[in-house]
């Protein structure tokens, strides 16, 4: 996995904006995609190909259309790989507060 392009892709709004959209809809159409975008297909178009080239985005031909699906697996391996590390240390602070408490109420 490439984190470079994956973090690329995310850092603009209007890409998040699609994922969100293919996260509620999978297997849109890129004219289902354009719509309530705000912006020219070609700008889409664009946006969707940096998607595509973080593995964020994949394309299936259906006769004359092409559709996009998310593929959740590059944020998968981000969220691995820089979230759940900064989580667990919260995580295990938090149950140790509880704990504490805990014993203190006994």
């Amino acid at each position: 996995m490439d984190d470079d392009k994956v973090f690329k892709a995310l850092a603009d709004r209007a890409r998040r904006q699609l994922l969100d959209r293919l996260c509620a809809r999978n297997g849109q159409t890129l004219g289902q995609l354009c719509e309530e975008m705000g912006m020219t297909r070609q700008s889409v178009t664009q946006h969707l190909a940096l998607l595509e080239q973080a593995n964020l985005v994949s394309t299936v031909r259906r006769g004359r259309e092409k559709l996009h699906f998310i593929n959740p697996v590059p944020l998968h391996e981000v969220y691995g790989r820089w979230v759940r590390k900064f989580e667990e240390g919260r995580l295990d602070l938090l149950h140790d507060l509880r704990t504490e408490l805990e014993r203190k109420q006994e």
